[in-house]
């Protein structure tokens, strides 16, 4: 029998990134990272000489990240306990934005916060990964929790129906992001579990279907 369905991103929703980045980038790299915008790739700048990161050196960065220091990542307050209070209505799974090649790494680390789910991995705009999943569960309701606009923007053109949280749980970040609810991509934007679950869950209980 079809339940409802919670799609969850990971970074900045359920663990911190991107303040370990910076730590990590000022200590390995003497690269400082300070965010004054939304542009991530102007956050970026060598400490020797001040010259922004170049766009290629970037990407090598935040794959040695991944590949070497996901252990550093630390839970968003209320998020293990508020992910686990969703699969007693629900079922989870996170779409995260990582190469296919670290989805175990990432359901791992995942399960050592306390956080058991089906993990899938994908580049690029969320959209189609959303309609598949959404295809492959047909549930009763879907529900999309994401940091980043453009992701819900994705989610409304290509999965009709589906509801849509922007939750952004890291302070460095919230306050540079644009917001998808006020662009009309989202049902709403709170960044913290402790207001989001109860709003994640009255969504849950409503009787009507995704299309």
């Amino acid at each position: 029998m079809s339940r409802p369905l919670v799609i969850s991103d990971c970074d900045e929703v359920l663990l911190h990134m991107v303040a370990h980045f910076r730590d990590w980038l000022g200590e390995e790299h003497d690269v400082d990272f300070t965010m004054a915008s939304n542009d991530f790739s102007q956050a970026m700048r060598h400490r020797a000489s001040g010259d922004p990161v170049a766009p290629q050196e970037i990407w090598r960065l935040l794959g040695g990240f991944f590949d070497t220091q996901m252990d550093r990542q630390t839970p968003i307050a209320g998020a293990v306990a508020g992910i686990n209070a969703l699969a007693d209505h629900a079922d989870v799974v996170i779409l995260t934005n990582l190469n296919d090649e670290r989805q175990e790494k990432r359901r791992q680390q995942l399960i050592r916060h306390g956080i058991e789910a089906r993990v899938f991995t994908n580049q690029g705009p969320k959209g189609p990964a959303l309609r598949a999943i959404v295809e492959e569960y047909a549930p009763t309701r879907a529900i999309f929790i994401d940091d980043l606009p453009q992701h819900h923007q994705s989610a409304r053109e290509t999965v009709p129906g589906i509801s849509t949280l922007h939750l952004c749980g890291e302070p460095m970040l919230a306050p540079h992001i644009d917001c998808a609810y006020e662009a009309g991509h989202a049902d709403a934007r709170i960044d913290n579990w402790a207001e989001a679950l109860p709003w994640l869950i009255d969504r849950l209980e409503q009787e009507d279907q995704i299309a």
